[in-house]
């Protein structure tokens, strides 16, 4: 991703942002650009592992979150009145992944070329200053400056689904949250298709 394209995944996040109507989303906002989500990558290696993958990947859960919503509104027959409002669309889809603004420092490493030699490359390393689990981290740093409803927290919180270390260990949570949240299984299910459909790289198309 070039600057020219990280900006315009910037830009298009803060329009989206701008559906957020409640006390204390623009400090929220302040404190994402401070704090580097803006260039922040996705992940170390897999999708978005690149400045501005962040910023990108919550772009495309806020879309796919969209389809998913209005689809089942219309499957459900709420054409006219949505169960979920934009608002909260945008909240759980933008900022489920703020755990992530701190989390990756760039490092030198050696790394072998195809050739067989050694060349010296900067790629991103993981770091967790604040180790206190990866939707529960997203909460708390959001609800620093705005509030969130239960809901939305369910959302933020099980977004990973299985692959959340919880579940792997065999708490049944995540299924409690996904009977009772038909915004919760929504997010996870846009997170996944943003990851494996809209961020695959070239190889793997």
């Amino acid at each position: 991703m070039n600057e020219e394209q990280r900006m315009a995944e910037v830009k298009k996040f803060k329009n989206h942002f701008l559906h957020i109507y409640r006390p204390g989303a623009d400090k929220l906002l302040a404190w994402l650009e401070e704090a580097g989500f803006f260039t922040a990558p996705a992940s170390t290696k897999h999708h978005g592992a690149y400045t501005g993958g962040l910023v990108e990947h919550s772009n495309n859960v806020y879309s796919r979150l969209v389809q998913l919503a209005a689809a089942e509104d219309e499957r459900r027959g709420r054409r006219r009145f949505s169960e979920y409002t934009v608002g909260t669309i945008a909240v759980v889809a933008l900022l489920h992944d703020v755990c992530k603004v701190d989390a990756y420092k760039v490092e030198k490493k050696n790394q072998k070329q195809k050739d067989g030699s050694w060349k010296e490359v900067e790629v991103y390393g993981y770091t967790n200053s604040l180790p206190l689990g990866h939707g529960e981290k997203s909460i708390i740093q959001i609800m620093r400056y705005m509030q969130l409803t239960e809901e939305e927290m369910l959302a933020i919180r099980w977004h990973m689904g299985a692959f959340d270390y919880s579940v792997k260990g065999g708490s049944y949570d995540m299924n409690n949250a996904f009977a009772g949240s038909r915004l919760a299984a929504m997010l996870h299910i846009a997170d996944m298709m943003a990851t494996h459909l809209d961020e695959r790289t070239n190889a793997n198309e």
